[in-house]
């Protein structure tokens, strides 16, 4: 019967233990879900500060109406639009004006194309290059019959250089001097391509310079006309060799119209590369898209570039951005390959601080958890080492001596033993720690033949 009270008694304590622990669990449950919460905050609110999302809004310089860069802007803005970026295009004179407003700190312009040989890196210190995009032929158009020997015939002529601001003016002026032509016997005009074709087709000038790729429009209707004339550049080698930002391009016979053979034969033009610039504060996965923007607008096959030629990491006038470098290398960021745009970049984001804070925390919170779990065994062990003590008393006792001082001590264990509290990983350990005091309480209220049997202490007397 005793023994029957007792298990009793252990079962109503574990009973009482077990309903204690499933209280707690959802109490410690709150209590993590709450921390995480904050450390989740706490790594969005430092991502913020260190590693801002990039803008929804960026501003492109492209050029003049009738250029190309107006048709690439176009496209890009088309492209990026569909990544959720909204491209706004910024129509400027040409390349010089877009270089302007990228080097200016108040303009709002971030990225633009500008041509080759128009700066420096020690003149344009914060802007960046994410690569060449296209040949930028320049088209040297006249009246049939004008000019037919190149810029040396150009005395007394009226002609279109282009705007200021324009890298068409800047080549054409270049170009001039190069040939010593005395400038005051020209009639220099500023127009923009269009309307410089527009005069050209009706006579109103004899000759117009433009620095624009085989993508404007205005170049395909100037070479179909049976009335025009593109004429040569025959020492294109010595200009490339006193300029090395040329290059030497052959416009084939028959291709601005096979029907009518225009133009009548191969034509050797010089050529800059187009550049797509960046400021070098824009984001970087900004950069990447842009790139691979670039990638599905240039990359196709054109008269004077194989597939894929462009974009291409080329520093022409400026150093390429690292992230350029990066991306030829080795493409874009994994992430943004599998994943939306926006997706890909709070992943990413995520990333730059959950590692390293992994990585300091993952060893803290297992050393965290052993040291809880050593506090916990601590207070059982405690308790062992007094229960071990008492039974080594009881069994140095002599004969005949009483129990009771050892009971009253047991007994003070056990009620120690049921105030502990711990988790349910260690309610094992305390029930076998409970057995024991159990156990040795059984060999002390043994009774000793030569004392008879040993009173019942009043706490475990049902009478008392």
């Amino acid at each position: 019967m005793p023994q029957s009270g007792q298990g009793s008694s252990l079962m109503e304590t574990a009973k009482r233990e077990m309903i204690a622990a499933s209280r707690s669990r959802p109490r410690l449950v709150t209590v993590a879900i709450l921390v995480s919460l904050i450390i989740v905050a706490g790594i969005v609110a430092l991502l913020a500060r260190l590693h801002p999302l990039p803008p929804r809004t960026i501003t492109m310089a492209t050029g003049s109406p009738g250029g190309a860069y107006v048709e690439f802007g176009e496209r890009y803005r088309e492209l990026l639009a569909r990544e959720g970026i909204d491209l706004r295009l910024v129509s400027t004179a040409g390349a010089v004006e877009n270089l302007a407003r990228l080097r200016d700190p108040h303009s709002e312009v971030q990225i633009g194309f500008v041509s080759g040989g128009l700066t420096t890196p020690a003149e344009s210190p914060y802007l960046q290059s994410l690569g060449t995009v296209a040949y930028e032929p320049m088209w040297f158009f006249t009246r049939a019959g004008t000019v037919n020997q190149g810029v040396l015939e150009l005395q007394a002529k009226r002609i279109s250089i282009g705007p200021e601001g324009s890298a068409t003016r800047v080549m054409s002026l270049q170009l001039l001097k190069l040939n010593s032509i005395d400038l005051g016997s020209l009639q220099l005009l500023a127009l923009p391509p269009d309307e410089a074709a527009e005069d050209l087709s009706h006579g109103r000038i004899d000759a117009a310079m433009m620095l624009t790729p085989w993508d404007s429009p205005v170049v395909r209707r100037l070479l179909a006309s049976d009335s025009l004339r593109l004429v040569s550049f025959p020492r294109a080698d010595a200009y490339v060799a006193l300029n090395p930002y040329l290059t030497k391009l052959v416009v084939p016979e028959g291709v601005g119209d096979l029907a009518t053979n225009r133009p009548p034969q191969d034509v050797t033009v010089l050529a800059t590369r187009t550049s797509l610039v960046v400021r070098d504060d824009l984001h970087p996965a900004l950069q990447y898209l842009l790139l691979e923007v670039a990638a599905q607008v240039h990359s196709r096959a054109e008269v004077f570039q194989k597939p894929g030629e462009f974009p291409a990491p080329e520093s022409v006038d400026l150093p390429l951005s690292p992230h350029a470098l990066r991306y030829y290398k080795s493409g874009r960021p994994f992430l943004q390959r599998y994943f939306p745009f926006w997706l890909a970049i709070m992943a990413e984001q995520l990333l730059v601080l959950v590692i390293p804070i992994a990585g300091v925390f993952y060893p803290l919170a297992r050393g965290l958890g052993a040291l809880y779990g050593w506090g916990m065994r601590r207070r059982i062990f405690l308790i062992y080492g007094e229960l071990l003590w008492l039974e080594r008393e009881m069994e140095n006792r002599g004969a005949g001596q009483s129990t009771d001082a050892l009971l009253t001590r047991l007994s003070q264990l056990e009620r120690r033993a049921n105030r502990v509290r711990v988790t349910s990983p260690f309610i094992s350990m305390l029930y076998i720690l409970k057995t024991h005091i159990e156990l040795v309480r059984e060999k002390l209220e043994r009774p000793n033949p030569s004392l008879g049997a040993p009173p019942i202490p009043p706490e475990r007397n049902p009478q008392a």
